[in-house]
């Protein structure tokens, strides 16, 4: 690769590094300020759909756009093992991998609800529901919420992204471009995520294991701000 080229990735993916995170922070708060996002999945299914419906068109593409801040961490874990310089190649390619499917897991547990729970919820507000209707809607959400949701989305997705940013946090310490420091905050970052990842897991299935729930939100911040400040350390 070319100097000039290796330094257009580079700024793209300084670029992204910052961005992504703004772009995640900024829908789950939008989430959060018009849907009660994420305390209204603890609220029972119909008591959800309505939220939902009433929200209308601008809730289902606020739920697309997050679904797609998932998505750009494909492009991001791809360009992030091409910026580092004087790394293993097997490291970076490991990175890479485990970063797109991270995007992938999340995206899947995202997009649901841009596309399913819209069809549910105009359904839920039919005026001639039957209770028959009414328990299998019922079912069919609490069931793709458990898979997509809390298997996949989150699960997975928390322990794949804390793979990935550990990962990085390993290359970052040999490469030769970016301070060491930043790849032992997110060798500590991942780990805790990766560890976030076990809420719902074997004797916590049923009410969720606390010290993950708790700890969650504020590994996500902290990992948001650790993206931002490795883009800006690879943009210096």
């Amino acid at each position: 690769m070319s100097y000039a080229l290796e330094q257009s990735a580079t700024i793209a993916t300084g670029i992204l590094l910052i961005g992504v995170p703004i772009a995640f922070n900024l829908a789950f708060g939008a989430l959060s300020a018009t849907f009660a996002y994420p305390d209204i999945l603890r609220r029972p299914t119909a008591e959800v759909l309505a939220k939902f419906r009433a929200g209308g068109a601008r809730l289902v593409l606020l739920w697309w756009a997050f679904a797609m801040t998932a998505a750009l961490l494909t492009p991001l874990a791809v360009l992030v093992s091409t910026s580092l310089h004087g790394t293993s190649p097997a490291l970076l390619l490991t990175a890479a991998t485990i970063g797109v499917v991270a995007s992938v897991v999340q995206f899947l547990g995202l997009i649901r609800w841009a596309f399913l729970v819209p069809y549910l919820a105009r359904e839920a507000g039919n005026a001639d529901l039957t209770p028959a209707r009414h328990e299998a809607i019922d079912i069919v959400f609490q069931s793709f919420h458990r898979y997509l949701g809390v298997a996949v989305g989150e699960h997975l997705g928390f322990l794949f992204t804390g793979a990935w940013t550990a990962l990085v946090g390993a290359a970052i310490l040999q490469s030769s471009n970016v301070n060491g420091w930043v790849g032992v905050v997110g060798i500590v970052i991942g780990s805790a995520l990766a560890l976030c990842s076990l809420e719902f897991v074997g004797p916590f299935e049923r009410g969720g294991w606390k010290p993950a729930a708790v700890a969650t939100p504020f590994v996500y911040i902290v990992w948001s701000l650790w993206l931002i400040a490795t883009g800006i350390a690879l943009l210096l």
